[in-house]
């Protein structure tokens, strides 16, 4: 069991649910920021991480750690990438506020948005920015958060707590062939930016 995956596990013994969440929060929450943004946009990614950490809040106590608690908190950002990307905003009038993260989510903000805001200027996140969004998002898994395949075939599974180990390998294959396409392809247009 990873560090944090311990830390969290005892305060959710003690029934410190507000102590397990705010820390998963401040551990991941830069990176998975980071993550969404890099999906959606700096607006679009700030509006899903907050719906990210109200889910995170809700199901946190249900974790059963049949996985690292990073690569669960990944699944839920996927997940809520479809939902954001699905039209389900409905936010905009009743987004719900947890008093007690504020200060936890104001953090992660600041630090993630200065680090976002260097990276940028990279030619290669131009090029990045400009895939689909299922491509991106599988760069953004290998290349910039280092998940394992598995991990990445978990967030990528429809409903992965149905997803047996047969069917992650099968999708870890096919999510490696894809990645190396996007890499293909980022290459020779990095090529075609530096010779143009």
């Amino acid at each position: 069991m990873k560090p944090l995956d311990a830390q969290i596990r005892v305060l959710l013994d003690a029934e410190d649910l507000h102590g397990a969440t705010t820390l998963a929060i401040r551990e991941l929450g830069p990176e998975i920021l980071g993550f969404l943004s890099g999906v959606l946009g700096n607006d679009d990614g700030d509006e899903a991480f907050s719906r990210l950490s109200v889910r995170l809040w809700r199901s946190l106590q249900g974790f059963e750690g049949r996985c690292s608690l990073r690569t669960w908190t990944y699944v839920l950002a996927r997940q809520e990438i479809g939902r954001f990307r699905r039209g389900a905003r409905k936010h905009v009038n009743g987004r719900v506020r947890i008093s007690e993260l504020e200060e936890a989510l104001a953090e992660v903000r600041s630090r993630t948005r200065s680090t976002l805001a260097a990276a940028r200027r990279h030619t290669f996140r131009k090029l990045r920015d400009e895939l689909p969004i299922e491509d991106r998002t599988l760069l953004i898994l290998r290349v910039d958060r280092g998940l394992k395949w598995d991990e990445i075939a978990l967030a990528f599974a429809p409903d992965p707590e149905q997803s047996s180990d047969e069917d992650r390998k099968r999708e870890a294959a096919r999510l490696r062939k894809r990645f190396q396409l996007i890499k293909d392809r980022l290459v020779a247009r990095a090529r075609e930016e530096s010779a143009g």
